[in-house]
């Protein structure tokens, strides 16, 4: 089944993606390249075992599991419309 992978604010892509890798982040998941490098929730996760030092995926989430890789997207969903209820309670 196809995707339709368009937006409807095509300026979120970045957010979004950001978003992505500070949660992979703070769920302790092993993800580089992200879009924020040297936040200090990665800052040090090598040496805490987090991410191996050395690890350098280059943002890739194939190694993930679906479950993991499935977090990730509940909790973007999750923030999105706790945003948007945010919002709506401020109109």
């Amino acid at each position: 089944m196809a995707r339709n992978k368009s937006k409807v604010i095509p300026e979120c892509r970045e957010v979004l993606k950001q978003w992505k890798y500070e949660i992979a982040a703070e769920f302790g998941l092993p993800v580089g390249g992200g879009a924020i490098s040297g936040s200090t929730d990665t800052e040090f996760a090598g040496e805490l075992g987090a991410m191996g030092a050395s690890s350098s995926y280059g943002g890739s989430w194939g190694h993930l599991t679906s479950r993991e890789n499935g977090s990730v997207g509940g909790e973007i969903t999750k923030r999105l419309v706790a945003k948007a209820q945010q919002d709506f309670l401020l109109h």
